[in-house]
């Protein structure tokens, strides 16, 4: 059993306000999307959007943030990320058009890009590896109250106020980040290398073409041929990338991190188990409002128990992989993940909804149970030297892995139900069908890959509650 000193405590404690701060901006976003695609005169089916130029310009601007933290240091590049990313709020705020508020997106995405994992380098940092899992479910479990407060608080001030003000209050929330990071963290600084600009922009272009023709496919905007050509683009840049990378040592991230086993099976799982989970933040929301009729405060209410079983998970997740191991824990919760969204939409169509809260709690457990789990098993075993790089790299993944979970979301949306996805009944509630079971194979399909992981019989350091002393 282990605690950590106080000093790293209140830096943990820091970091896990980023996390704060981009849950409880998604979380509420999810919820309003309906009522902003009625306030700005568009279709829920193009909403996701919102969502997409987010997280895309996020792992655009991945690659550059870890670079950043090395030179100027994780204090400076945290508070500036705050500072970018509450002034994105202020923008989104006043957007008047999809357009407008989709390019205020990108000015948030610019901040969270250098927040959340510049936190998860410092957690790298400042424990040792063995301890990594259990400081980890120690910053995210505060950053719960994020999601926790999102929907339910989304849902009110859309129904009582506007959807704008989703945005603003991220205001005093990016006013105290600011001060506390400056206050509390310290600089952390590493002797860094010439920055790898030319693999930069070959990433960059890559990922952004290959996620804006898929996205781009759905509504149809682009010729077929046009999206043929962005599409393999994309594809050629990230192949030229692997080559520029090749036995070069500035490049921003070396071909040797997959001479690690559990990283290369690690990352892949996460790029693809996560495709799954990002579909269900979207989902969620849209199925209960536009499918079932729920308001938006109802809706947000429902999250609740979703959330309560991740924070309630998180406590036990580490006893729990010790016992059982990655390998079996990762497929049993796969599988598992599947079962549930499959089970989700079934109560809710058949009109059960006093069972909706208990599925979602168990919805939350289990996803909160395999996300820990694939983090973990992703870095764990990477040299010191590579770390990261390796961080830097899996958060490029799991923003590539959203945004193409929320696409493919409203792609499936559009192929099942086109015009019925706006109206009530047995037409929306076939096109719901239909979409939540391509899901449901989606989110199960990596467990194959989750069936190779090693045995390890490596165990991981369990955080201690600090006890009181008594006089």
């Amino acid at each position: 059993m282990n605690a950590f000193p106080n000093t790293v405590r209140w830096q943990l404690w820091i970091v896990a306000f980023g996390f704060f701060m981009q849950s409880l901006d998604t979380t509420i976003v999810n919820t309003a999307l309906p009522a902003m695609a009625q306030s700005l005169g568009e279709s829920p089916l193009h909403m996701h959007r919102v969502i997409v130029s987010y997280v895309l310009t996020v792992a655009v601007m991945l690659p550059a943030s870890g670079w950043l933290a090395d030179r100027v240091g994780v204090r400076n590049v945290f508070c500036a990320a705050i500072v970018i990313f509450t002034l994105g709020s202020l923008l989104c705020a006043r957007s008047s058009s999809l357009d407008m508020l989709i390019a205020s997106r990108v000015v948030q995405g610019i901040g969270g890009a250098m927040m959340v994992p510049v936190g998860r380098l410092t957690v790298m940092k400042i424990v040792p590896r063995a301890q990594y899992m259990a400081a980890m479910t120690f910053v995210t479990l505060p950053g719960q109250v994020g999601p926790l407060l999102g929907p339910a608080l989304g849902g009110l001030l859309v129904e009582y106020a506007s959807w704008h003000w989703i945005f603003l209050i991220n205001l005093p929330v990016g006013i105290a980040g600011c001060i506390a990071t400056l206050l509390l963290m310290p600089n952390y600084t590493m002797q860094t290398r010439r920055f790898d600009f030319p693999g930069f922009l070959l990433l960059a272009f890559g990922m952004a073409a290959l996620t804006v023709a898929l996205d781009a496919s759905r509504g149809a905007e682009l010729a077929a041929s046009w999206l043929w050509v962005l599409a393999a683009a994309g594809a050629t840049a990230l192949l030229l990338y692997i080559r520029h990378a090749r036995g070069r040592e500035s490049a921003l991230f070396s071909l040797t991190l997959f001479n690690t086993k559990t990283y290369a099976l690690g990352l892949a799982g996460s790029l693809f188990a996560r495709i799954g989970s990002g579909m269900l933040p979207f989902m969620t929301p849209v199925f209960l409002q536009v499918g079932l009729g729920f308001s938006p405060f109802q809706a947000g209410l429902m999250m609740i128990p979703m959330v309560l079983g991740s924070m309630g998970m998180k406590r036990f997740v580490v006893q729990v992989v010790n016992r059982f191991g990655y390998r079996n824990v990762l497929v049993a919760a796969t599988l598992g993940l599947g079962v549930i969204s499959l089970l989700f939409m079934a109560v809710g169509l058949l009109g059960w909804t006093a069972l909706l809260p208990l599925v979602l709690f168990a919805l939350g457990m289990v996803n909160a149970m395999r996300f820990s789990s694939m983090n973990t098993l992703t870095l764990k075993d990477l040299p010191d030297a590579l770390a990261s790089s390796g961080n830097s790299l899996l958060s490029i993944v799991m923003q590539l892995a959203m945004s193409t979970g929320v696409t493919i979301a409203g792609l499936l949306l559009g192929l099942y139900g086109h015009q019925h996805i706006a109206v009530s009944g047995e037409a929306a509630h076939s096109v719901f069908l239909y979409t939540w079971i391509t899901i449901a194979v989606i989110i199960a399909l990596p467990a194959l890959l989750f069936a190779r992981v090693p045995k390890d019989n490596s165990k991981n350091a369990v955080l201690a509650r600090r006890k009181r002393s008594r006089k």
